[in-house]
């Protein structure tokens, strides 16, 4: 099976986000708590809450362009998470994700919290590497191969200790 095949490729990229904008556009909005259990070169494990669900989810290695990865994703019970955040890295990333739409796709715009306040991402999941979206007038530079920007290096390296770009 090609990796185009494949039903668990995700296939996204992530954006900084220039202004408020994109706050008149929300169709709707989460609140996520997550931490990663293990963090390795090619491999994540990682914990979510999102609102009143839970899951678990392994991401694998990304491929050359950076765009696509294996991921696999399961619902898990709230409780379970809970304890099983306790196992995760700190900081444990906190983000309340809004839903943006822009033609056929949706944006989810990030605004983290606590050790990452300040820091604002767009991402946006594609069906293919090359499928062409809208790019709103708010969205900014891409950043979707820079690892700092990356929720689990944000565990590691939090927003509030960078040096601002």
């Amino acid at each position: 099976m090609s990796n185009t095949e494949h039903k668990n490729l995700e296939i996204e990229r992530k954006f900084l986000v220039l202004n408020n904008d994109y706050r008149q556009q929300v169709v709707r909005k989460s609140e996520i708590a997550q931490g990663y259990i293990g963090t390795q070169p090619g491999k994540t494990v990682r914990i979510r809450i999102l609102d009143d669900k839970a899951f678990i989810t392994i991401k694998g290695k990304r491929n050359e362009s950076g765009l696509s990865r294996f991921e696999w994703e399961k619902e898990i019970d709230v409780e379970d998470a809970k304890q099983l955040m306790l196992l995760c890295d700190t900081p444990i990333i906190t983000k309340t994700r809004l839903y943006v739409p822009a033609g056929d796709l949706t944006f989810e715009v990030d605004e983290f919290h606590d050790e990452n306040e300040g820091l604002v991402v767009a991402e946006i999941e594609l069906h293919s590497e090359d499928e062409t979206f809208e790019h709103p007038q708010w969205l900014g530079m891409e950043v979707t191969n820079d690892k700092r920007f990356h929720n689990s290096h944000l565990t590691k390296r939090p927003y509030k200790d960078w040096d601002k770009i």
